[in-house]
């Protein structure tokens, strides 16, 4: 019988399908249906640095609109709403006692501190790993992309060292060399790297005039980045390689694991076809390997990486210039 054990962070998870962080994993019930599935672990919704600091602008502004009270107020208390991280921490807490799978937690911070900070307190809710979700988005030309890398880095070294439980860092596939910045954050004692964010892009309703925020889930075949850097990173990194983007089914799953990733993070697909998804990409995956007599992931992951194939341009842009040149068998041209 095919397992489909797989290790993440040091931890020993079931199953590579791994949920990444998004609403689905605030609700209680949703993570007892993510467990029953057969997920190997879950991402816990992140915590944004940004939106605590807005909520206590909020509150601060709220409170002080109540200094003067008098008779003529309809309220003598403020109706709040705030939350902070006090809730939120609680909320991770509950949900670590409540799950028999690992529970990872998510931070993105912006200072320095406040990652040391929220990542210790993370940690006291007694969750399994920390997952860092680094992005960065420039508004000026002023500071180097050498800077921001080296402040990435930085804060990873500094989060490390602040906890006990294993790091891991989830980035964008937006760095001049990835491959460098990877190694890199290595050298910090990270233990996973996760390829990659799927990033909020706004967008504009030519009908209104207006900016908008659509849901900015993934596609089919989106996944290709991914299988590419995790096909360049096959032994060529101490750090976890887990793959996301675009990761619908049980065939992308092999596919990214035959390129050279431990596990994978899924979102788009469960809100696309359901939970239960993740039950049908094990089944999947465990037909697959019994067919090829497969016993388990070690036995094939990373067969079609750079590190492994036969065909050492196959990761690299001779390719495009291969197809280019033979395109009249790609489209019918009249």
């Amino acid at each position: 019988m095919s397992k489909l054990n797989t290790r993440y962070l040091g931890l020993d998870l079931e199953s590579p399908v791994i949920v990444g962080a998004c609403d689905l994993t605030e609700n209680s019930t949703n993570l007892k249906k993510i467990e029953k599935a057969g997920a190997g672990a879950v991402v816990y919704k992140s915590i944004f640095e940004e939106q605590i600091d807005l909520e206590d602008l909020q509150l601060s502004n709220l409170l002080d609109s109540y200094n003067e009270r008098n008779a003529e107020m309809t309220q003598v208390f403020p109706d709040t709403s705030y939350s902070g991280p006090d809730e939120f921490l609680e909320k991770l807490r509950r949900v670590k006692q409540n799950l028999n799978i690992p529970v990872i937690g998510s931070l993105n911070a912006i200072h320095t501190e406040t990652w040391v900070k929220y990542a210790r307190a993370i940690e006291q809710t007694g969750v399994d790993g920390l997952e860092l979700n680094f992005y960065n988005v420039p508004f000026s030309g002023d500071k180097s992309g050498a800077v921001i890398e080296e402040q990435q880095i930085a804060i990873a070294g500094q989060v490390v060292k602040a906890v006990k439980i294993p790091v891991s860092v989830k980035i964008s596939p937006y760095y001049t060399n990835l491959l460098n910045f990877i190694d890199r954050l290595d050298k910090t004692g990270i233990k996973g790297v996760v390829l990659f964010n799927r990033l909020f892009q706004p967008d504009i309703d030519l009908d209104s005039l207006k900016h908008t925020t659509p849901w900015n889930l993934s596609h089919e075949k989106d996944y290709r980045l991914s299988l590419r850097y995790s096909g360049l990173l096959y032994g060529q990194t101490q750090s976890d390689i887990i793959a996301s983007q675009g990761i619908m089914d049980g065939e992308d799953l092999t596919r990214l694991l035959l390129a050279g990733a431990g596990a994978v993070q899924v979102v788009s697909t469960l809100y696309k076809n359901g939970i239960e998804r993740i039950d049908e990409m094990n089944n999947s995956l465990s037909v697959w390997m019994k067919y090829h007599q497969f016993s388990s992931i070690d036995e094939f992951r990373g067969k079609l990486s750079s590190k492994n194939t036969q065909n050492p341009f196959i990761y690299k842009r001779a390719q495009y210039i291969d197809m280019m040149l033979n395109s009249n068998k790609l489209f019918s041209v009249t």
